[in-house]
C-alpha cells in the first residue's frame, strides 16, 4: 500500500486563474490522474495557500473557508481515495481558529496545514499557543510547509534559490524554534509533521544539541536563555514526523537515520509536478531498508496520524 500526505490541490476558482493558461498542474482531476497513473491507494490533499500571510483578516478567514468547503467536499465525494487537511494560521486569531474546528469536527477534515513563516509571523510565536492547544485537542496532524520565499529574499530572488533554498531553510528555522522555544514541552502530544525533510534540520540537529549542551564552555555562542527545554533538541525532534519528498536519497537516509523509520511520511509534493511522484516512489523502493520499515514509511505511519486502523 502507498499513502501519499503530500499532493497540493487548488478549488476550481482559483484554479482557473488566467496565470495558470488552463492548465493548473493542482486541479483535483490533475491530482486524481496522478494517483490513478502511478497506482498509489490514498492521497492527502492540502494547501499551504502561499500569499494568504499578506491578505487583510477577513480576507484571510473568506479565502480559508473557501478551501476548507472544497477540500471537505472533495473528500466527501472521494472518501475511498483521499483525505484533505484544513488551511489555517496560527496566529490568524479567534475567528480562524474557530474555523478550523469547525472545518474538523463538523465536515471532518483529517487535519490542518500550516505555514512555516508568514510576513512577521512564525508559529512559535505566543500568538499562536491557541493554535497549538486547539489542534491537541483535537487530535489531528500539523503539516507544516514552507512560503513561497522565506528569509534572506534579496539574497535569493535569481537562479531560483527562493525555492530551492530559501523555503527548506525557512522550514528548518521554524522547526528548530518550536523545539527551543518550549512548544513540544508545553503539547507533548502533538502530531507534527514536517515537509521536505524538516528543510534539512537533520544535518544541522548536531549543532543544535551542542549549543544546548555546552553552556559554560560556549559561552561565548551568546546566552541560551530563558532555559524552555528539559532534554537536547534531537529527543523533540524525534517526536516529530518528517515528509520524505527530498529528491536526494543521501539526504532522505539522513533523516530515516535521525527520527527513525517509525517517524517518516511517505510522500511526493506531486502535483504540482507529475512527474516526481514516480520519482518518490522510486526514492524509497530503491533504498537499503527492511521491508518493515518501508511499510512504515509508505502507509504504516499515516494510517495512525489519519486513524485509518
Amino acid at each position: 500500500m502507498i499513502i501519499d500526505f503530500h499532493n497540493h490541490v487548488h478549488p476550481p476558482k482559483y484554479a482557473d486563474h488566467p496565470r495558470w493558461q488552463g492548465k493548473c498542474p493542482m486541479a483535483l482531476e490533475r491530482v486524481l490522474a496522478a494517483q490513478d497513473r502511478t497506482g498509489v491507494d490514498h492521497i492527502v490533499i492540502s494547501n499551504a495557500i502561499h500569499g494568504l500571510g499578506q491578505r487583510e483578516p477577513a480576507e484571510q478567514l473568506a479565502v480559508i473557508r473557501e478551501y476548507n468547503q472544497f477540500f471537505a467536499e472533495s473528500q466527501d465525494k472521494y472518501s475511498d481515495r483521499l483525505s484533505a487537511f484544513a488551511c489555517a494560521l496560527p496566529s490568524g486569531g479567534d475567528d480562524v481558529l474557530k474555523e478550523l474546528e469547525r472545518a474538523v469536527t463538523e465536515d471532518g477534515l483529517k487535519g490542518v496545514m500550516i505555514m512555516s513563516s508568514v510576513p512577521g509571523h512564525y508559529p512559535d510565536d505566543d500568538d499562536a499557543l491557541p493554535f497549538f492547544e486547539l489542534v491537541t485537542k483535537l487530535d489531528i496532524p500539523v503539516m507544516m510547509h514552507p512560503p513561497s520565499v522565506g528569509f534572506g529574499e534579496e539574497r535569493l530572488k535569481d537562479y531560483r534559490l527562493a525555492s530551492s533554498i530559501g523555503r527548506p531553510m525557512d522550514l528548518a528555522l521554524a522547526l528548530s524554534r518550536l523545539i527551543v522555544r518550549g512548544i513540544y514541552e508545553k503539547f507533548p502530544s502533538l502530531k507534527l509533521v514536517c515537509t521536505h525533510l524538516g528543510g534539512g534540520i537533520s544535518e544541522m540537529i548536531g549543532r543544535m544539541d551542542y549549543a544546548y549542551e555546552l553552556q559554560d564552555e560556549a559561552y561565548f555562542l551568546g546566552e541560551y536563555a530563558p532555559m524552555l527545554i528539559t532534554k537536547k533538541p534531537s529527543d523533540y525532534l524525534r517526536m516529530t514526523y518528517l515528509d520524505c519528498v527530498s529528491y536526494h536519497a543521501p539526504a532522505a537516509r539522513c533523516a530515516i537515520e535521525t527520527v527513525g523509520a517509525d517517524h517518516m511520511i511517505f510522500g511526493t509534493d506531486a502535483p504540482p509536478l507529475d512527474v516526481l511522484k514516480e520519482r518518490g516512489i522510486a526514492l524509497i523502493e530503491d533504498m537499503d531498508l527492511r521491508q518493515e520499515d518501508k511499510d512504515k514509511i509508505f502507509f504504516g505511519n499515516a494510517k495512525k496520524l489519519l486513524k485509518m486502523d
